[in-house]
């Protein structure tokens, strides 16, 4: 969670998480004030629609990253939000407990995912929602073989599970009617983008403190790699809501 990403390229890009977001969003069930936690906010584009179903509630928008968040309140100021820059693997420093946590394209930045879960929880009311999408088991696998040629991988880097271990990780972490599932969602990038999506999205955390030959060099050969400019995106989903007590 403390990658440092390039907000505005990341904004400029097609990309395709803000529509799945909607979807996931979507999911949740509101009247419109609760007061709901947006767990690795990005720029804001999909907390621009949940605020937006909350006309009497509050958002909380958190990001590891503080060029996230600054983008994130350029686009969203507003007196019913609140900026936090936090690692979701740490105790969350929030007095007030949430209605509802959405989270998307986030999950698999966060190695220790029970740790990351038992945070979530400990901020969470009794039944608040839990509605997320994120890089699963499978995720952007293309990528990666092309980066095993070349010597390098993700390990390390980030997490990419299963539906069961992750719904026996929600489980354990205080959460019950717990859904989880895998989906495809390959994405065709324009050719134009390919190599500035790769560098910011996918291999940001590859090529950060190389110098610009070096990264366009790397970038360059990952993307002659792939078997064509198509993203293979893997999502894994989850619905779930916190029990009436969790582990302490």
């Amino acid at each position: 969670m403390t990658r440092v990403w390039n907000a505005a390229a990341h904004d400029r890009l097609p990309i395709p998480m803000t529509r799945w977001g909607e979807t996931v969003l979507g999911w949740l069930e509101l009247a419109g004030d609760e007061r709901v936690l947006d767990a690795g906010c990005g720029t804001g584009k999909v907390t621009e629609k949940l605020r937006a179903r909350l006309p009497r509630g509050e958002v909380v928008a958190l990001d590891g990253s503080a060029s996230m968040i600054e983008r994130a309140r350029e686009r969203l100021a507003d007196d019913r939000m609140t900026y936090v820059v936090a690692d979701l693997q740490r105790p969350l420093a929030i007095d007030e407990p949430f209605d509802a946590v959405l989270s998307t394209a986030t999950f698999h930045w966060v190695l220790d995912h029970d740790a990351l879960f038992r945070n979530l929880a400990q901020v969470m009311r009794p039944g608040a929602q839990l509605a997320a999408q994120f890089g699963g088991e499978g995720n952007i696998a293309s990528i990666e073989r092309a980066l095993r040629e070349m010597g390098e991988d993700f390990a390390g880097r980030k997490h990419y599970a299963g539906p069961e271990p992750t719904r026996e990780r929600l489980e354990t972490a205080g959460f019950t009617d717990v859904q989880t599932w895998l989906h495809d969602e390959p994405s065709p990038i324009p050719a134009d983008d390919l190599k500035t999506y790769l560098a910011t999205i996918c291999l940001g955390d590859h090529v950060d403190g190389m110098h610009d030959d070096e990264r366009a060099a790397f970038v360059h050969e990952v993307a002659r790699r792939m078997p064509e400019p198509v993203i293979d995106y893997v999502r894994l989903n989850i619905k779930a809501r916190r029990a009436d007590s969790v582990a302490q």
